[in-house]
């Protein structure tokens, strides 16, 4: 267990001071930044609080202090610090101006206040025994009962920190609008309930040694909400910064697939009316390639789609369409992604001369109406895409129909045409 201990407590050093060095250089940008100062410090503390009592530095640390077991002050001092400076960045978050100077006033001279009387405390007190590693130190200093009066004190402070964090950040995800920032203050809220979890095992454990009970089979449950829950508190910090590039990359990896899905309809269409296309097709390889910008490409794709079915539909006959879904035992409604499909695989199929000539008095085969919403737009011309391979692989009225039938359950209103 020590290993995977040790483990941890790296990661959560790791983490720690790389998210600190994440967000120094935007200090320079907004020095003014109370919120952003307090979320550094917090940031420089949880790496620190870590950094200091990993068994291969605390020995060294305190041999060069000259005072046994000084990194447990420290890590003890960078805890409450940056407790209090969630408390600052949760109250500027979610308070107007100038309320959130006053309460985070309030809460930095009572931590401040905790902190000294802290401080003062164990140099009276100190660890009172010696250990190779910092979680055996605790175990066997809380014996003494002046060590486990002071343990229970910072406990105390840490937990009514930890129960702040988790109220006022269940109160900021109700009034926060942006989807990874609700996301970054649920998941601060979890590791702040774990803490909650390691300050009262801990205590158990204090307990036990003034009732002669053995805590220590109780370590691993502390040492390890503490560890996880320190590390789902820095990683929510941080998640609102990087989960914007998320989403960016999932939308950039969705418009190229629907790019590639969208190819075999465009290509057929390009082939039955040339003139849609800005850019003549690329050979099959090269558009495996992304293109630079995948957005602007699938937009294009679907409007030059668009417009070579409007072309297409003005010299389709509805007798035509009607008569090739009854050959391939089809519903005869054009206002599904299978009738779509139907319509433009009929119209492709046709010969060159039939295409170009006057449009039939009878060319009114009805479409669906406009969608208004671009995502929308695209999903319905992947089903439609879909169906048209199905129609040119020669599936009939067995597997084409199922197929057209599920695909067409989840149409609904929606547009025609894309605006250009």
């Amino acid at each position: 267990m020590t290993a995977v201990y040790t483990a941890l407590a790296w990661i959560c050093t790791a983490v720690g001071l790389a998210a600190f060095a994440y967000r120094l250089p935007d200090l320079r940008r907004r020095p003014r930044d109370t919120a952003l100062w307090a979320l550094c410090v917090y940031f420089l503390c949880s790496g620190v609080s870590f950094l200091v009592d990993l068994d291969l530095i605390r020995l060294k640390i305190s041999a060069f202090f000259g005072l046994p077991n000084i990194t447990s002050l420290i890590t003890q001092v960078a805890v409450v610090v940056l407790t209090a400076a969630q408390q600052v960045v949760l109250v500027h978050w979610s308070a107007p101006p100038a309320e959130a100077r006053r309460r985070s006033r309030r809460r930095v001279l009572f931590f401040a206040a905790a902190l000294a009387a802290l401080v003062a405390a164990s140099f009276h007190v100190g660890p009172v025994a010696k250990s190779e590693t910092a979680t055996s130190t605790i175990l066997l200093s809380i014996q003494d009962g002046g060590y486990a009066l002071y343990m229970s004190g910072y406990l105390l402070i840490c937990a009514i920190g930890q129960w702040e964090t988790v109220r006022l950040s269940l109160r900021f995800t109700r009034v926060a609008n942006r989807q990874w920032l609700v996301v970054g203050m649920r998941t601060v809220t979890v590791g702040a309930s774990l803490i909650l979890v390691y300050c009262v095992t801990r205590g158990i454990q204090i307990a036990g040694t003034r009732l002669h009970f053995d805590g220590a089979a109780l370590d691993p449950v502390q040492w390890t909400c503490g560890s996880v829950g320190a590390l789902l508190q820095v990683t929510g910090w941080t998640i609102p910064s990087w989960g914007i590039h998320l989403t960016r990359a999932s939308g950039w990896i969705r418009s190229y697939r629907a790019y590639l899905r969208l190819r075999p309809l465009w290509q057929a269409l390009h082939r039955a009316t040339p003139d849609i296309a800005l850019d003549p097709p690329r050979s099959w390889p090269r558009d495996l390639l992304p293109p630079r910008d995948p957005h602007y490409s699938l937009y294009r794709r679907v409007v030059e789609i668009r417009d070579g079915q409007l072309m297409l539909r003005a010299c389709l006959p509805q007798a035509e369409f009607a008569r090739a879904a009854r050959d391939r035992g089809l519903p005869e409604d054009p206002t599904t992604p299978l009738g779509e499909a139907l319509q433009l695989r009929v119209a492709v199929d046709r010969p060159a001369a039939a295409r170009t000539a006057e449009p039939p008095d009878t060319a009114d085969t009805s479409a669906r109406p406009p969608y208004e919403d671009f995502r929308a737009e695209v999903a319905w011309l992947t089903e439609v895409a879909a169906a048209f391979r199905a129609l040119g692989s020669g599936a009939g009225s067995g597997h084409g129909t199922d197929e057209g039938t599920d695909t067409g359950s989840g149409s609904g209103s929606g547009s025609r045409t894309v605006a250009r």
